[in-house]
């Protein structure tokens, strides 16, 4: 079962490769004729490069949790336009230093701030404790606290950006007033500088400790030096088309993050095949030229495949409607390119230069038993059973967490707890009954009968979560009314509509956020209003979740689809590619155990610094997933590819799986060695969405080198035999009708 019968000695001709006059062969070609011309072009584009990565930060733009076409920023639109407010960002937090803060001294104080506030350029309107007539739920319990809130203007990065401008200079420690700055935009302001900083820490961290990683797999400096340059080349050159794609949409700032980490990484990987084949061409007696074209054609199609494989992948997140997860779709797909453009074209052209000084300089010693890979490989499928067990019952154990994953919405929390924003909000979660900022925005178009606006008021106010309702009519609580109409009630007068402001509970908002919203809505359904669309922070985050959920089973089966594809392309076999998206969904399922049981659970929350709250922000792991399975289906591609070849010369399952491990185990080890160290150096950021992806991305990528790839593909291959290889009659002429076995 193990094997097939021997192929046709033609096939086992080690001379001349099989397909050796392909593109990729003439490219290996032509960089060894005229290496200096594509040398120096290549300089030539990495200076432009720089040039235009320089100024790539200040161009890159930030983004709200939003969905585009929802209800809720609809609502915030129609509030915006015919009634002049909408959600609010940004919120001083006012500690009186004496008495309380319904003191004269402290009123008249807290009145002064707020105009100050409100004469700020970029900030659209304001209000506060005592311009709210005394509203409760804008007091701290112990009366001690206040808020004064803001709504900015203009888009996101507009907004964000005119509140750094006046932010620092009000945060104060007065006489009367203490005031501290927080709010969403504050917030996730501070996160995008964090982000920023972590980038610029992350770059003097990774680029010395790949190197050095580089040189003990080389023992070569200049093969090492040589390496890294390829994966600058793909960083610079990433950010540089970054740069130019933000003149025609927006780009998120976290989307550097991954370039530098997926540029090291891929651009390292795919330079470890083409020059680990060049050396082993050189070991073999070929001349420089002509071990460079084999190089070229050989490992650059491998390159060639994972770089398809994790672009389709990252492609895929163009299908949300979101600038954050599209920015990392842009970001990577330029990254794959700019990887496989080096490595296949600079690469073989600098090779050609240094010929034989990127060899060892002491050659290692080949072993009797063929090394450590090709031994592992043999026994596992000496007892394929014993081993694919034990190794797929502890992946299993690993993935068990995340059968309880329970995806939230973000907060502060992403931050230390030591960033002003963050104690802010620290303060507010411990001192008051909810908090104004996030109130549901209950828009009710042809609502105008104040009787009847009043009995709904009464109505919301009786909810369970519900602390406060604000209307035209006053303000409410456990069914009664607590505030007259005042001035700020003339905010919710409309032509033809009102709305209601929601304002829910802490412990509302955290156990059950969608419970709420709907049970508001079904509540204003059901009274005297014929429309009701909500708007509010929350409402705006539940539409992002749900645009988010409904997209994903298109983007994981496409994903999935388009892959199984390409592998189908690159083997002709059926039973490969379905063996691969197994194995690879199991390491995405050992990834999302990690996530949980870190960062969902909060185990090892101490260890890493950060505050888990029960529940993972959703697009983050998706993010993950996408290029997680990209990366994965890296490793797939590389040893599928030395299996195959070996399979053509041998026609033996068996021996062809234990030498093409032996080919491509070290590697993969390697790569993996070296992608698991760059995404490491975001393990100690200060933002959670990093760390998460730092931890997950090294889990995921050690576990798929070792127990899937060492153990697993292995097993499966010896058990299943002939039929790695079977493909029914059509498809094996579709196969050979694209002429692209080799």
């Amino acid at each position: 079962m193990a094997s097939t019968s021997t192929p046709p000695a033609a096939s086992r001709n080690t001379a001349a490769p099989p397909g050796d006059d392909t593109v990729l062969y003439r490219l290996g070609a032509a960089a060894a004729r005229r290496p200096r011309p594509v040398i120096w072009l290549s300089v030539l584009f990495t200076v432009l490069g720089l040039a235009l990565a320089a100024g790539v930060m200040d161009r890159l733009v930030l983004s709200r949790f939003e969905g585009p076409g929802s209800e809720s920023l609809d609502t915030r639109a129609v509030l915006e336009r015919e009634f002049g407010t909408g959600t609010p960002s940004v919120l001083l937090l006012v500690t009186a230093k004496s008495g309380d803060v319904d003191t004269d001294a402290v009123v008249t104080a807290g009145r002064a701030l707020e105009r100050e506030l409100a004469d700020q350029d970029g900030v659209a309107e304001t209000a506060s404790y005592w311009s709210r007539d005394a509203s409760p739920v804008m007091r701290s319990k112990n009366g001690q606290q206040a808020l004064v809130i803001a709504r900015m203007a203009g888009t996101v990065t507009e907004a964000r950006t005119k509140l750094a401008e006046f932010a620092p200079d009000f945060a104060r420690d007065g006489e009367r007033l203490r005031v501290e700055v927080g709010g969403g935009d504050e917030i996730f302001r501070q996160a995008a500088e964090q982000a920023r900083t972590d980038f610029l820490r992350a770059e003097l961290i990774v680029f010395p400790l790949v190197l050095l990683l580089l040189a003990v797999i080389y023992r070569r400096f200049n093969a090492a030096l040589l390496t890294l340059g390829m994966g600058l080349f793909s960083v610079v050159m990433t950010l540089a088309l970054m740069r130019l794609l933000t003149g025609f949409t927006d780009v998120s700032t976290f989307a550097a993050n991954l370039t530098l980490v997926m540029g090291i990484g891929l651009g390292v990987d795919y330079s470890l095949f083409v020059i680990s084949r060049f050396r082993e061409e050189l070991a073999d007696g070929h001349e420089v030229p002509e071990a460079v074209r084999r190089a070229v054609g050989r490992a650059g199609r491998t390159v060639a495949f994972s770089g398809l494989t994790v672009m389709v992948s990252l492609a895929c997140l163009l299908l949300f409607p979101f600038p954050f997860l599209r920015s990392f779709a842009y970001s990577g797909i330029a990254t794959v390119l700019t990887s496989v453009f080096a490595a296949v074209v600079i690469l073989p052209a600098a090779l050609a230069r240094l010929g034989h000084r990127v060899q060892r300089k002491k050659p290692a010693r080949a072993r009797a038993d063929g090394g450590w890979w090709h031994t592992t490989a043999l026994r596992v499928t000496r007892r394929p059973l014993i081993y694919g067990v034990s190794a797929l019952a502890v992946l299993l154990a690993l993935s068990a967490p995340a059968l309880g994953v329970n995806f939230g919405t973000p907060d502060d929390r992403v931050l230390p707890a030591e960033v002003s924003s963050r104690v802010v909000q620290d303060q507010i979660r411990a001192g008051f009954v909810a908090e104004e900022v996030d109130a549901l925005q209950v828009l009710t178009p042809g609502l105008t009968d104040r009787s009847a606006i009043a009995d709904t008021a009464r109505d919301l106010s009786r909810l369970d979560g519900i602390a406060q309702v604000d209307a035209l009519t006053g303000s409410y609580a456990d069914g009664r009314r607590i505030l007259e109409p005042g001035e700020s009630a003339e905010r919710f007068e409309g032509s033809d509509a009102t709305w209601f402001s929601v304002v829910a509970t802490q412990d509302g908002l955290s156990d059950d956020p969608d419970a709420v919203i709907a049970e508001v809505r079904s509540t204003v359904a059901d009274g005297a209003a014929t429309e009701v669309r909500v708007g509010g922070y929350p409402a705006e985050l539940a539409d992002f979740r749900t645009v988010l959920v409904d997209r994903l089973p298109l983007v994981f089966g496409l994903v999935l689809l388009v892959t199984f594809v390409i592998l189908f392309l690159m083997t002709g076999s059926l039973l490969l590619p379905a063996k691969a998206m197994v194995l690879n969904t199991l390491s995405m399922a050992v990834m999302f155990g990690a996530l949980v049981w870190i960062f969902q659970d909060g185990n090892l929350s101490s260890a890493l610094g950060f505050t888990a709250t029960g529940a993972l922000e959703p697009s983050i792991p998706i993010l993950m997933f996408c290029t997680a399975f990209g990366l994965s289906m890296d490793y797939e591609v590389l040893m599928l590819s030395r299996i195959k070849e070996e399979y053509h010369r041998v026609g033996d399952t068996t021996a062809a799986v234990a030498a093409g491990l032996e080919r491509s185990g070290p590697l993969i080890t390697s790569a993996a060695v070296i992608l698991a160290a760059s995404f490491a150096t975001y393990a100690s950021s200060g933002i959670v969405y990093l760390k998460m992806l730092g931890l997950g991305m090294v889990v995921v990528i050690l576990v798929d080198a070792t127990l899937i790839r060492a153990v697993l593909v292995p097993v499966l291959m010896r058990l299943a035999g002939r039929a790695n290889w079977w493909a029914p009659a059509p498809l094996r002429r579709v196969h050979t009708r694209f002429d692209i076995e080799d």
